[in-house]
């Protein structure tokens, strides 16, 4: 029997706020639940945007929510080996391409998913006289699948939807895609809860996967928390802090958000109690069905 392993992978720009604590537990509950290990991952790749200390403060507070993690603690920025022999690995394969496109070249195709669709021009070659910026994975792979556990099926014709996207970005860092697939790879993850901003990246994963011989984990893409203008709540929009005093009430309202069905006097338990509840009464199926939630009707809405 396989043993389920999950994984939370915060970047350390700032501290833990409400939304990103959502996700921490229902990876952690989904991960418990099953009798299996969550493990924790600080994806510290991005050099300009880790603050010093954030690491420590976000291991810290997720400690004293009681989500505690097992296993040592994987940092990406100790991984660069890693990420450069992938990538040479898969240009050696014909299945990257360098490519010497700055950004406003690269954006010159048709409209994609996520924005213009690389229009292909270092596909056969570098351009004359031209130097490799970035490295691009071919995106040949057709319509890749998804059956989301939360989301249901989602699906994406990468070659029409996405494009070749990078994989070494201009700066030499190992896009996120690709240092993503390989951590979870190195530390044995079977299966990925996390935010549905992420599910659009979920079939451009499948297919590094694919390329590389791994075999994937599963998903589950629980709803953003947004705010009443429809933002998500992260640092960069002012999220509310978490309290460190009424831990357990932001438990339970975060398991109302999540679908789940705590009793009333759940609160006035400790937070290892709460903890406890929600991994014993987890249930995946119950997390709502849809990419976002705003906090104000949230947990009304999610009780219905």
């Amino acid at each position: 029997m396989i043993q389920i392993v999950g994984r939370y992978a915060p970047s350390p720009t700032g501290p833990l706020h409400f939304g990103s604590l959502i996700a921490a537990l229902a990876s952690f509950c989904q991960a418990r639940s099953q009798g299996g290990r969550w493990l924790l991952r600080i994806d510290d790749l991005d050099a300009p945007r880790v603050v010093p200390g954030a690491d420590r403060a976000i291991i810290d507070t997720l400690a004293a929510f009681g989500l505690t993690h097992d296993g040592p603690i994987l940092y990406q920025s100790q991984r660069r080996a890693a990420y450069a022999a992938a990538v040479a690995g898969l240009r050696d394969a014909s299945l990257a391409f360098d490519c010497a496109c700055s950004r406003r070249e690269a954006q010159s195709g048709p409209a994609g998913l996520e924005g213009p669709i690389y229009p292909g021009t270092c596909r056969d070659g570098l351009p004359q006289g031209r130097c490799a910026r970035a490295v691009r994975l071919r995106a040949d792979a057709g319509v890749v699948a998804v059956a989301d556990r939360i989301q249901g099926r989602y699906a994406q014709d990468l070659a029409a939807d996405i494009g070749d996207f990078v994989i070494r970005r201009a700066d030499g860092v190992a896009a996120y895609q690709l240092a993503t697939v390989l951590d979870d790879a190195e530390q044995g993850v079977t299966e990925v809860i996390r935010g549905a901003d992420l599910l659009s990246s979920t079939p451009r994963q499948v297919w590094i996967h694919r390329c590389l011989d791994l075999c994937p984990p599963t998903y589950g893409h629980i709803p953003v928390i947004v705010d009443a203008a429809g933002e998500k709540l992260g640092k960069s929009t002012g999220a509310l802090a978490l309290d460190s005093v009424r831990r357990q009430e932001q438990l339970v309202q975060c398991l109302l958000l999540l679908g789940q069905r705590p009793p009333a006097a759940l609160a006035a338990h400790s937070v290892a109690g709460v903890i406890d509840w929600a991994v014993e009464h987890w249930d995946a199926d119950r997390v709502p069905r849809r990419r976002t939630y705003r906090r104000t009707n949230a947990a009304t809405a999610a009780g219905n």
